[in-house]
């Protein structure tokens, strides 16, 4: 009896286990859980190659996500990825990708990600302004490795007279950008992009997709260090520089 008593337990955890198992990898999926722990190997990253008209977005609610209006001419569609200039400074020139937005729903798109109900930073009324649709992409391949710079909060620290210690606000956060050490090879589509970025000084959205299937968009202005690196046994590399406009906007794995 008792042996009987350990199989059906031994059982009973084998199928708790597979099933909590099985639950856990869904809610990673669907963003509910993150995993805490991920190889960036097999990351792809993209240049916007080509983009389309300005559209103008006459206005944009207090939501979570907030919500553009633009005219019947449009021509945009649900999870198209958009670049924007807005009145609101936090919202301008980030990248976003576009849902449902409401009734109607022809010219009414929400701005996936982008939350503006605090109207402190998205004054209300004052987030008007364009968007252009990203096109196209062109990957940047060959890249052997990546660091990131910049973005550290600033602070001003201060003591009163009376008090004993010092405290600080926090102020600004420095500028952040992201740096690419890519193989030598100017014919490759990627270089030639960032050579073209490198020279017309325009911004350009960028897209990294990870392995998850997570995407994070990035606008920058890009430079190219065309002089390759010339180190003995190790491949020839020259140096791509992202100088980040705005913060990122990141969606999880559909």
């Amino acid at each position: 009896m008792k042996r009987l008593y350990r199989c059906i337990k031994q059982l009973l955890l084998s199928v708790a286990e597979t099933a909590h198992a099985r639950l856990f990898d869904y809610m990673v999926r669907q963003g509910m859980i993150l995993a805490a722990i991920a190889l960036p190997n097999g990351s792809l990253v993209a240049i916007a190659a080509s983009y389309g008209d300005a559209k103008t977005m006459s206005a944009v609610t207090n939501a979570d996500p907030g919500v553009g209006t633009f005219a019947a001419s449009h021509n945009l569609e649900i999870n198209d990825i958009v670049e924007i200039t807005s009145g609101w400074s936090r919202l301008t020139d980030k990248v976003v990708r576009l849902g449902a937005g409401g009734s109607p729903p022809a010219n009414m798109f929400s701005l996936d990600g982008i939350d503006t109900t605090l109207t402190s930073i998205y004054p209300a009324g004052s987030g008007v302004g364009t968007v252009r649709e990203i096109l196209t992409w062109t990957q940047l391949s060959q890249i052997l490795e990546s660091t990131s710079s910049g973005g550290e909060q600033q602070f001003l620290d201060y003591q009163l007279l009376e008090a004993d210690a010092a405290k600080r606000i926090p102020t600004f956060k420095s500028p952040a950008g992201l740096s690419f050490k890519v193989a030598d090879d100017p014919t490759l589509a990627g270089y030639i992009l960032a050579s073209e970025a490198n020279d017309d000084r325009l911004c350009r959205a960028v897209r990294l997709t990870l392995p998850s299937g997570a995407i994070i968009y990035y606008n920058a202005y890009i430079s190219l260090n065309k002089t390759p690196s010339l180190t003995v046994n190790q491949i020839m590399a020259v140096e791509v520089t992202l100088s980040l406009l705005a913060e990122p906007v990141r969606y999880a794995a559909p």
